[in-house]
């Protein structure tokens, strides 16, 4: 028996059990969305794709289909062959898809099946599991009660997030912390992809969705990098109550040092080893130069002076030290400014506001309940 998974239920259990997926659409495709644990062996790459494609606009669907078979027979087929079977046979449970459950998976299942192997086919492909899992967001959404956690920058938001539960870190799905100085060694994520990793996070969180289900979530801005939020979770975001951290600025000055210049720091040069230190350099400059506009071009001027300073210092003598001066110029006339505006702007209810230590209580506490 050849399976097609196509209720709901199965493709819940699919993603609730971190099912891997054969995806065989071309690698263009893929690139510009797929979904986690999912691999990309294509039954057409991308020129065969660009050539069966013109055919058919050219010649029509038969021509097209025998140029694919054309195309793909003999030592070519048979690598592809081998290549799904061994991924199949490597990670067991793997379901099979292309861009819609349609001929190009469809003949990769009789093909592997041939070469006995079984793997079951998405019916609808891609388009069927993205569907479902927007469908996970709007739902919880729709259905589910947020509890935003919010504070000022080097509050350790993030890091509370990271620690409570139910909880979704929405800016590790989008590799980037939210600020200028966000970004991270690694690129971040296509937009689809974003999307996909958080309903699954949900989905696996919170099952069939409630209005019992309360979600701690980090106080986010629409955009985290170049990624947006779903405008369906972003609202309910914004309709949310409030958690505040509190906590005195030499506290956060030293989280920042300890987040954005040591560790940073050392990732680039884990990473890059004899660049890895002027790539770093320039992720600090750039970073503040991104909101040049917004300081003005006198204290940008300014800022950009005390980092330099503050860099040159760490590469002759390996001291950090003197970042804190520009980092502490920045939260107070930059950042803190600018999160007191925002909190006084939207009018959400804060219900709760404490250090560290009392929010994380605080929210353990609501999670027990």
């Amino acid at each position: 028996m050849i399976d097609h998974i196509v209720t709901p239920q199965q493709l819940h259990n699919l993603f609730a059990h971190n099912t891997p997926f054969l995806d065989v659409r071309s690698e263009d495709e893929f690139s510009k969305g797929n979904l986690p644990n999912s691999h990309n062996i294509p039954i057409l790459n991308n020129h065969e794709r660009h050539l069966v494609g013109t055919c058919y606009k050219q010649k029509g669907k038969q021509a097209a289909i025998e140029l694919g078979h054309k195309l793909v027979s003999g030592e070519i087929r048979q690598k592809r062959i081998e290549q799904w079977c061994n991924l199949a046979s490597s990670t067991p449970g793997t379901h099979l898809f292309c861009w819609r459950g349609g001929m190009r998976s469809n003949l990769a299942q009789q093909w592997m099946l041939e070469a006995g192997i079984h793997v079951p086919l998405i019916e609808g492909g891609y388009k069927a599991l993205r569907r479902y899992l927007m469908q996970v967001i709007d739902d919880t959404a729709n259905n589910a009660s947020f509890i935003r956690i919010g504070g000022k920058t080097g509050t350790g938001k993030t890091v509370l997030i990271g620690e409570i539960a139910p909880s979704v870190d929405l800016e590790k799905h989008a590799a980037h912390r939210g600020s200028s100085f966000g970004h991270t060694i690694n690129p971040q994520p296509s937009q689809s992809y974003f999307g996909h990793s958080v309903a699954i996070d949900l989905l696996r969180m919170t099952g069939k969705v409630t209005g019992k289900n309360v979600i701690f979530i980090e106080d986010e801005s629409r955009n985290i990098g170049t990624i947006a939020i779903p405008e369906t979770f972003y609202q309910a975001m914004r309709r949310s109550p409030l958690a505040l951290i509190e906590m005195p600025l030499e506290f956060r000055i030293q989280r920042i040092l300890k987040e954005y210049i040591v560790d940073m720091s050392i990732a680039f040069q884990t990473k890059y080893r004899e660049r890895g230190f002027d790539l770093f350099s320039d992720y600090l400059q750039q970073s503040l130069s991104r909101i040049q506009k917004r300081l003005g071009l006198e204290r940008y001027r300014h800022l950009h002076a005390l980092q330099l300073n503050a860099l040159s210092t760490q590469l002759n003598t390996g001291s950090i030290h003197d970042h804190a001066a520009w980092i502490m110029q920045l939260l107070i006339e930059y950042y803190d400014p600018m999160y007191d505006y925002q909190i006084k702007k939207n009018k959400v209810p804060v219900i709760f506001q404490g250090s560290y230590q009392e929010v994380s209580e605080w929210a353990m506490s609501c999670s027990a309940t």
